[in-house]
């Protein structure tokens, strides 16, 4: 089932978090919902893993990691692609977080992730969470900025630990 989501079907600030289980790119299973009840949690989506501005955007956050797990932010990265994909791509650049291989679409279809160019790729979009809840969302995240971004946001939310 092809998926396909336009800008009125993305979450907005304010609305509960999917609380789905989820596969990792190590294959085992993941319940955001208890996930989120641990801190905040940032979920950002990207197209395709080992592309440029994918590359950019993880690697930003792993250069970054220590920061965000002083300010106690879970990252939680998403594309639709199968575990081998996601495993490749971790090992490749050392992702020290958790990669979901979201190839039937589940997480997306439930954050309205989509892409307006291609029904098989994610729009790279960022969402932070606190309490469960989306405090902040960025429907164009900037592959550079990503971890300043997320800090930033986690900041203005008041939400740091």
């Amino acid at each position: 089932m092809p998926f396909f989501a336009s800008a009125q079907n993305e979450l907005e600030v304010g609305a509960t978090a999917p609380a789905i289980s989820v596969t990792t790119h190590l294959g085992e299973k993941l319940d955001l919902g208890e996930l989120y009840a641990k801190g905040p949690v940032a979920v950002y989506f990207y197209p395709k893993s080992d592309t440029p501005g994918c590359t950019k955007q993880a690697c930003n956050i792993r250069d970054n990691f220590s920061d965000l797990q002083a300010a106690g932010v879970e990252v939680i990265g998403v594309s639709a692609e199968g575990v081998d994909k996601q495993l490749a791509f971790v090992e490749k650049y050392s992702l020290p977080f958790t990669v979901v291989a979201d190839k039937d679409r589940a997480l997306g279809e439930a954050f309205g992730v989509g892409s307006k160019f291609t029904k098989s790729l994610y729009s790279r979009q960022s969402y932070l969470i606190v309490d469960g809840k989306i405090v902040w969302r960025d429907l164009k995240a900037t592959p550079t900025t990503q971890s300043a971004d997320l800090l930033a946001a986690l900041k203005a939310t008041g939400s740091n630990q």
